[in-house]
């Protein structure tokens, strides 16, 4: 079976196993998205692996300037995806970080370089994989809805991914995207950036709730539980400070969504 070439990348064909990387807010925050990724992967026939050493990917530290403190906690990631196997990540903030400045974080060492070059090869966002590897297709058993995507910085810019989650939303064919006028814009989350300047988080936020809340849309979808967190955290204050029992816009992810959507049960 060949190779595929999407967007410069080459892509191999669907594997047997696969790595996951659950990513720090998952495993926190939002494990059932974590539930769902394997799921949605067990269901094309992949075994997915599990690594439970599996900590931070390093980008608060790195994003924050410390990059010494970024190597440690990525080195710990370097050995944990032995076997030849593409790693899954559902989150384009971490695969960015894993794909693009893991080569660079060991670049004055030869034997780690080489090593991030390799791993950094097999990093794959999630809907990009189930794109371009796994040719996700199975049937819209879901309601008709509206909703509106938003899809992170990192997935848009540094990994260019944002246009198979467009893709996977747009096979649904019971679902209507609908798209709202700050649609490239930064949700404001960036990590450390909302804890070291909250206000400016704040603003940015702000303005993208509102333009979710103007398009008649019914949720928001996204492939990143940072961003989520970030949009339906402050539509939730809002709606607090308003008065208002009924969230204005609830969230899902990507995973969750597309997962419910084809198999005809909640996640």
């Amino acid at each position: 079976m060949s190779e595929s070439i999407a967007g410069g990348r080459t892509y191999p064909p669907k594997p047997s196993d696969v790595y996951l990387f659950a990513t720090c807010l998952v495993d926190q925050f939002a494990p059932q998205v974590g539930v769902d990724t394997v799921t949605l992967l067990e269901r094309e026939g992949i075994r997915v692996h599990y690594p439970e050493q599996q900590t931070c990917c390093g980008q608060p530290a790195h994003s924050s300037g410390y990059p010494g403190e970024a190597r440690s906690v990525a080195l710990a990631q370097l050995n944990l995806f032995s076997e030849p196997w593409p790693v899954i990540v559902p989150s384009g903030s971490c695969g960015g970080m894993m794909r693009t400045h893991y080569p660079d974080l060991f670049a004055d060492d030869p034997d780690l370089h080489v090593k991030a070059l390799a791993l950094a090869d097999r990093i794959f966002e999630l809907s990009e994989f189930l794109v371009h590897v796994v040719n996700f297709d199975h049937a819209d058993t879901g309601e008709p809805c509206t909703i509106a995507l938003h899809t992170s910085c990192h997935a848009r810019r540094q990994m260019g991914v944002h246009d198979t989650s467009l893709a996977l939303i747009e096979s649904m064919d019971k679902v209507k995207l609908t798209l709202h006028a700050r649609v490239e814009e930064c949700c404001g989350f960036g990590g450390t950036f909302a804890l070291l300047y909250p206000d400016i988080s704040e603003a940015i936020v702000t303005d993208k709730v509102a333009s979710l809340k103007a398009t008649p849309a019914q949720c928001v979808v996204s492939a990143d539980c940072g961003c989520l967190l970030n949009i339906t955290g402050r539509a939730a204050k809002l709606d607090e400070l308003a008065g208002c029992a009924t969230p204005s816009l609830p969230g899902e992810h990507l995973a969750s969504f597309l997962l419910r959507r084809t198999s005809g049960s909640p996640s």
